[in-house]
């Protein structure tokens, strides 16, 4: 590799700046040689934190995490520094944590009556079953572009487990067999625990604070340009020798369009496609707006360098059906105890060793979760913030007699109190903000395999894609993990690096695991 290369990373995500991280760790490349080019004012995409006590703060969504899982990504994080102290790393820091704090929840579904549902029992009939064991041993060339609906019957979207597995993992009915398959596969070994959600780790503060912040302040300091507010519009790109290069960069920024040169040696990554473009904020006396890909052009550039290329992936089959990849979610600001104290008293849980509460009769299949306070590095002591979503905001609330989506943030809470039969003046003068994401689980639809490209295309030779939306076999998106796997298979691919990737764990291949995940099915 030549010591002049250069490297740019298109997007600013957790995938980018994980790929630069592999590059000066793994790759040897100079940090001052990596470019990182983010449309929006703060890098970390998809894994947001935002906000003050004043203002009110606000999260677009959290990853699961898990020890047992996620290779890559703590094969990352075991060599970044905590933010909080540099004797340890990320992972150590993550891992005291939950040692301190281990996930039990007691309280993980509720009913119209307030009560707690039981959960020993998944609900399974033995057709439930049947069909089950015959989706999770089917292969996905047989499984196609069908749903989730096509192999199970109606009465299985009434268990418990799928309250409980769909909440937890956002599953919708008519989201891919194949993709619900492999999260059957991958999280086995939280199938046996899923109403306790005790394989769950979580980090010390949201994500944004805990994982994008150290990992941002290690590539400053390293000296990787990270270069915000830059929407990058074009790749030019050529064929020689059969091979497909880019050959140049345009974006704009501060309102001039700039092209860098694509130099012979130096290598471009896309982040192709998000999950959370186009998302928007609301109030607590207004709703966010409904927006699409049109209004901030997130899928453009991915939809300009496939059109023709079938190689490169199909778009459309991901983000031509708002209506089945949307939720809405919201972060709540409060400035008094009373909340958190009456969930304690119901849940049996203190903030942060619990996990979903999920209102099972909720229209809008509304969950909550209370973490450990405080959730945010600038978080003063006397206030508390907990996140709530909802899988179905179309449809019409069980108290408020409006969709969620036409909801504020006031209207919101009144839903909430209304399945937890508390008292409004419980959440006077909380702050609700609302936040619509109208491609929150576009990874999820149906799909046939060529619809993801692979994370460096045939007959690519300076350029990857790096994102939730490339091909990977075995492993489950809608998870920091994957797009760190990503990362580190473009970049070792393209930059010709001789060091193993760490293996998906085939828990679903354990004996010990199997047999578990049998006795639960058969309760």
């Amino acid at each position: 590799m030549n010591p002049n290369s250069k490297f740019y990373l298109i997007g600013g995500g957790i995938g980018s700046m994980a790929a630069a991280a592999f590059m000066i760790r793994d790759g040897d490349v100079p940090a001052d040689n990596i470019v990182i080019l983010e449309a929006n004012s703060l890098m970390g995409g998809s894994l947001d934190g935002a906000g003050d006590a004043q203002r009110g703060y606000s999260l677009r969504g959290g990853r699961m995490l898990t020890t047992d899982n996620y290779e890559c990504t703590w094969d990352l994080f075991k060599t970044i520094p905590s933010l909080t102290s540099q004797r340890v790393s990320v992972y150590e820091e993550t891992v005291a944590f939950n040692e301190k704090h281990q996930a039990n929840s007691m309280a993980r579904l509720v009913d119209r009556r307030r009560a707690k549902v039981p959960v020993t029992s998944m609900g399974f009939s033995m057709q439930d079953r049947m069909e089950l064991l015959k989706l999770s041993q089917a292969d996905e060339e047989t499984l196609g572009i069908t749903a989730i609906t096509d192999h199970l019957s109606p009465a299985f979207f009434e268990t418990e487990f799928w309250f409980m597995w769909s909440t937890t993992f956002a599953f919708q009915p008519w989201h891919s067999a194949v993709e619900f398959k492999r999260y059957l596969l991958r999280f086995m070994m939280e199938f046996t625990r899923i109403e306790t959600l005790a394989g769950v780790k979580r980090t010390v503060y949201n994500q944004y604070d805990s994982l994008v912040l150290p990992l941002q302040k290690w590539l400053k300091d390293e000296g990787v340009h990270l270069i915000n507010d830059c929407k990058v519009t074009n790749l030019t790109n050529q064929f020689a020798e059969g091979e497909y290069i880019v050959t140049a960069i345009q974006y704009q920024r501060a309102g001039a369009t700039v092209v860098i040169t694509v130099h012979d040696g130096d290598f471009v990554f896309l982040q192709n496609g998000s999950m959370t473009d186009a998302s928007s904020l609301g109030s607590m006396t207004s709703a966010p707006k409904q927006l699409t890909k049109n209004d901030s052009g997130g899928w453009a550039l991915w939809e300009k360098l496939a059109e023709g290329r079938p190689h490169f992936g199909n778009p459309a089959a991901f983000n031509s059906c708002i209506a089945q990849s949307n939720w809405e979610s919201f972060t709540v600001t409060l400035k008094n105890p009373a909340f958190f104290d009456m969930m304690q008293k119901l849940s049996g849980n203190e903030a942060g060793t619990g996990g979903l509460v999920t209102f099972k009769d909720s229209n809008w299949m509304m969950s909550i979760v209370l973490a450990h306070q405080p959730h945010f590095l600038n978080q003063p002591a006397d206030v508390q913030v907990f996140w709530g979503y909802a899988l179905f905001p179309d449809r019409i609330g069980n108290f408020v007699a409006k969709s969620m989506s036409a909801c504020n943030g006031a209207e919101i809470l009144q839903e909430l109190c209304g399945h937890l039969r508390f008292d409004l003046d419980v959440i006077a003068f909380a702050n609700c903000i609302p936040c619509a994401t109208p491609y929150i689980t576009s990874m999820f639809m149906p799909r046939q395999l060529s619809d993801r490209p692979l994370p460096v295309p045939a007959g690519s030779k300076n350029f990857a894609f790096i994102s939730q939306f490339v091909e990977i076999p075995d492993d489950v998106v809608f998870t920091v993990e994957y797009s760190v796997r990503a990362a580190q298979m473009a970049v070792y691919q393209l930059l010709g690096i001789d060091r193993q990737i760490p293996a998906v764990t085939r828990h679903d291949k354990n004996l010990r695991v199997q047999f578990e995940a049998l006795i639960k099915a058969f309760k």
